[in-house]
């Protein structure tokens, strides 16, 4: 007996300090009052600032719509650029909450770096840019070109991979950020560039000719890309995956920015749980019961800011395809709230 109440209570110390622990990065943004979001230096439809330091794209509206759903205010976000080179450094310090940069989750990255990955907001894959002039209709007509790419990138990794694989003769190309990667394809430094195909996209807006390149039609690789956390924080993570669950979850149920209010008054049960009208599944991830209300009410739907940045009604125009949802054929697709 004497045994089994000292296990008791060691269990009931280890669950304290794990309590503690799990809500140790919510409390911080709470008492700061503003989320700091890692993000890209520059990347169009994903992240990126204007003359006047206002934010845009995909990943950035992720950041806005966790901080609407602890604050109820969108705009308590601080956006912090960061180079590939320095991203996963910045979150293992601390420096930022969470980071949403159009990120690779890689096994590597996710057993050695002291961080978690996932949910996926974007399911990309990396290719290839060229000039229409080479007359190159397939990556497999690249031999002996020089190729320009990011170091510190799996991008730099799977380059190597696919030319190998193929017997292909190639030069690599490397630069420290993406801005000179891009200005020295521009500049004629290379025959090909090459990212992750939503980059490509991205990128051929700040050529100088855009409608003189063209993007191959080979996807060489796997590219899941979505937010990363530090390790332990059980209780942040599961506001970060949630976040993601939530807009994934209104698009699917019709919930729309411009309709949340009316559906306040549905009876689908789907639609109650994910509004807060009944069930307290926001009190079980540390926020208030309408968390998921408020990141529609501010944000939108995953359709709605997918189109808005990346899709036909942005300069994009970039399909769902494989980003569409689960019963439209795509892979996107959210545990139920219940």
């Amino acid at each position: 007996m004497k045994k089994l109440m000292m296990s008791v209570a060691l269990g009931a110390a280890l669950g304290m300090v794990a309590g503690a622990a799990s809500a140790q990065t919510l409390n911080q943004v709470k008492t700061r009052g503003v989320l700091q979001c890692g993000s890209n230096t520059g990347l169009a439809g994903f992240g990126q600032p204007d003359a006047q330091g206002n934010w845009t794209g995909l990943d950035v509206d992720f950041c806005r719509a966790v901080a609407a759903a602890i604050f109820n205010d969108a705009a308590k976000v601080k956006f912090v650029p960061l180079s590939a080179k320095d991203r996963f450094t910045a979150l293992q310090s601390g420096e930022v909450d969470v980071l949403v940069r159009n990120t690779t989750w890689t096994m590597s990255r996710d057993t050695s770096l002291g961080l978690e990955f996932g949910p996926v907001n974007y399911y990309d894959g990396q290719g290839f840019m060229v000039r229409k002039k080479l007359k190159i209709a397939s990556a497999m007509e690249l031999s002996g070109a020089s190729v320009c790419t990011q170091q510190g990138t799996t991008t730099e990794l799977n380059l190597a991979d696919f030319f190998r694989a193929n017997k292909l003769k190639y030069e690599v190309v490397t630069f420290a950020t993406s801005d000179e990667t891009t200005k020295a394809y521009d500049a004629g430094r290379c025959d090909a560039f090459t990212t992750d195909a939503s980059g490509l996209y991205s990128e051929r807006l700040r050529l100088t000719n855009p409608d003189d390149h063209m993007v191959l039609p080979e996807i060489i690789s796997k590219e899941p890309l979505g937010p990363a956390w530090r390790h332990g924080d059980n209780q942040w993570g599961d506001i970060i995956k949630w976040t993601h669950y939530a807009m994934l979850t209104a698009e699917e149920l019709g919930v729309t920015k411009a309709n949340v209010d009316e559906q306040l008054k549905s009876t689908n049960p789907d639609v109650k749980r994910l509004l807060g009208t009944e069930g307290k599944f926001g009190e079980a991830i540390g926020l208030t019961n309408d968390w998921a209300y408020r990141i529609i009410k501010h944000v939108g739907n995953y359709g709605e800011v997918f189109e808005k940045n990346v899709g036909q009604g942005s300069r994009l125009k970039i399909a769902r395809g494989v980003n569409a949802l689960w019963n439209k054929g795509g892979l996107q697709y959210a545990p139920p709230i219940r």
